[in-house]
């Protein structure tokens, strides 16, 4: 009993101490992980990633990448000013990259580390697909969604009582190679459907704000969805919400969206 008692006022500790809010959304979540941590192992993963992968420069779609990437990243950093959280992306040092794999993937690291596979680029089309995927990877990164499933892992494991720095180095690591299992399949970690909602809103936002026309982000969530018809689902769309819950919660947040981009140039 006095366990019990005693572990659930660490819980009651991490909920007081790390509870963030998403200014974009308002979500609430237990986010415990040290930040700078996470960054710093983040880029060491990238890094190698990238040494073993082919990048693909010079390209049409790379320096689409690029520029999409660089314009949802100025949309996000105007916004935080605009609210008083510019703080809240002061340490991101942000990548756009494109790997050669025929995989239908793409990926934001926290820190803002981007890697877009080459074989999802004929489902984005154009500028706006890629902004329709760019704004929902950077979602997840901005979100600290990968903060929040380590901390869920490490209060799983009876770690950070109160705060993620009383963690060892080397636990945090491994709590990180197990949630970030990059290596040679892009396999990434498994965000739970109310994060991968979050993540389409604030996408949808952000893309908004970036002056790219969010009512072609059904399309490309459609287009998609088909690519898994008869065959094995994209890595993708492992654990993302199924399509009518998508689409609905895509009309239900698409008014807003259009507001950010009117003001954003957009024409209507």
């Amino acid at each position: 009993m006095k366990f019990k008692t005693l572990l659930g006022a660490s819980a009651l500790a991490v909920t007081l101490v790390a509870c963030v809010t998403n200014p974009i959304t308002g979500r609430k979540s237990i986010q415990i992980s040290n930040d700078a941590e996470l960054q710093q192992m983040a880029l060491q993963e990238y890094k190698a990633t990238l040494s073993k992968s082919k990048v693909v420069s010079n390209t049409v779609d790379a320096k689409n990448i690029k520029t999409v990437g660089m314009n949802i990243k100025n949309a996000a950093e105007r916004y935080y000013k605009s609210i008083g959280r510019e703080a809240d992306l002061q340490n991101y040092n942000w990548e756009f990259n494109l790997l050669e794999d025929k995989q239908l993937n793409a990926w934001c690291m926290p820190g803002g580390k981007v890697a877009f596979y080459t074989g999802i680029m004929p489902v984005c089309k154009d500028a706006t697909g890629i902004a329709v995927v760019m704004g929902h990877e950077v979602s997840h990164a901005l979100a600290g969604h990968g903060n929040e499933r380590i901390s869920q892992a490490m209060i799983a494991q009876g770690l950070g009582a109160a705060t993620g720095s009383a963690i060892k180095s080397d636990k945090l690591q491994q709590i990180f190679q197990v949630a970030y299992p990059i290596g040679a399949q892009g396999v990434l970690l498994k965000y739970g459907r109310n994060q991968e909602l979050e993540a389409d809103k604030m996408g949808l936002y952000l893309m908004a704000m970036a002056g790219y026309d969010p009512r072609q982000a059904k399309p490309f969530w459609q287009r998609m969805e088909a690519q898994s018809s008869g065959s094995r689902q994209p890595e993708f769309l492992s654990t993302h919400p199924n399509p009518e819950t998508r689409m609905a919660d895509i009309d239900k947040n698409l008014p807003t969206a259009l507001e950010y981009y009117k003001a954003a140039g957009g024409k209507l």
